[in-house]
This record gives structure tokens, sequence and C-alpha cells, in this order.
């Protein structure tokens, strides 16, 4: 299993903490080194970087050439020596699943492998005691630096439903979800919002399309 400081692959270059990491395809990518996992008698597709190939080998422990999400699961571990949520490893591989088959290959795994370095880089910036995990005030620092005006109420309450147990702070797969759910609502929010005064009137389907498309 991965577990680099905060959790996941390898650290890649960090990114602009005060942004979201790009969704799929949206900048280029780039590649930091990483360990030697096995040996391939086999070239790297073109534009597959030696290293990722040998991370998606590593990963695509059924050698099938694609990969799920159980095996993502398996490959990525946080601070606290846990794998990744189920729902993590879910979202991310739908990300970047352009067919929709639930597994991705590994020109995808190459996406996938940069998005989550980039996202590992934000938490770590967001995690100022470097104890693996954000607690309540650096999650709101973290909003606040990303452009959003959160009540300490809202904070509180994603907190919470982050961490059942003790309420009291949020693993790097738990903060890589809500960020993405809460871009993903705001995009849709603002595409609503046509006078951007930060308030939509919306129809009850709508609605739905919105909560239901922003979740998976």
């Amino acid at each position: 299993m991965f577990n680099p400081g905060s959790g996941g692959f390898p650290v890649q270059a960090a990114t602009d903490a005060s942004t979201f990491p790009s969704l799929p395809n949206e900048q280029p990518f780039t590649y930091a080194a990483v360990p030697q996992v096995y040996g391939s008698t086999t070239s790297p597709p073109p534009g597959i970087s030696p290293q990722v190939q040998q991370w998606f080998q590593a990963v695509d422990r059924d050698h099938s050439g694609k990969i799920n999400w159980q095996e993502l699961q398996s490959a990525l571990v946080n601070a606290q020596g846990q794998n990744f949520a189920e729902s993590a490893c879910r979202l991310m591989i739908g990300m970047f699943d352009r067919d929709k088959s639930g597994t991705i290959d590994i020109s995808e795994f190459a996406q996938l492998y940069i998005y989550i370095n980039q996202w590992l880089s934000v938490f770590r910036n967001y995690d100022r005691d470097q104890s693996g995990n954000i607690e309540e005030a650096e999650l709101a620092q973290a909003f606040q630096q990303m452009g959003f005006r959160f009540t300490p109420q809202f904070i509180r309450s994603v907190v919470v439903r982050s961490d059942p147990k003790t309420h009291s702070r949020m693993t790097v797969d738990q903060f890589i979800i809500i960020c993405v759910q809460i871009q993903r609502f705001t995009e849709a929010f603002r595409s609503r919002d046509i006078n951007q005064q930060g308030q939509i009137t919306i129809q009850f389907e709508d609605f739905l399309n919105v909560a239901l498309s922003c979740s998976v």
C-alpha cells in the first residue's frame, strides 16, 4: 500500500491552494519521479509517463488493463492507516471513467494520478499542524482561502458528518469528497444565478437533477 505523508500516491508539485484542482482535461499534467514498483517488458503507451505506468501496474492487481474502485481503494491509504473511503474511490473513478464502464484504463489513470496528487498538495497546505487531518479551524481557513464565506455552523456540520466518531477532524479522502461536491454544487448554482446575486429560484425536479448529478 502507498502511504506517503497524508496518504495517497507520491506527492506531485504543489498547486495554487486558493483554487480547486482542475477537473479532467482542463490543464496539462506533469509527472514527478516515483519509486520502481516492478519491471515492465512493454513500453508505456504514447503520452504516458513510465512512472505512471509502473503505478498503474501495481494498482491493477488482476492485470486486466483496467482499474476499478476496489483496486484504487486498496492502493490509497490515509495518514491514519486506513484505506480511502469507498465513496471517495467511486467518486474519483467516476470522474475519469469516460465510457461509464466502472473502470479506468491507463490513460484515464494518468489523469487521476495527477488529480489525486494535486489534492494531496492542497490538503497539506491547509493541514497547518501536519497532523494528517484537517480540524475545524483549518477547514474554515481552507474554505475562506478558496473564496467561500461559510458560517461556523456550516463548517461544524461538515466536520461532524465527515467524522461521526469524534466530530473533530477530516481525513484527506473526506476532504476530497466534500470539496468536489461543493465545487459541483457551486458550478450548478452559478449557472442558475443569472444576476449573480447569490440567490436562485429553482423548480423541484431541477433541484433533484442538480443534487443527483453532484453526488455521483
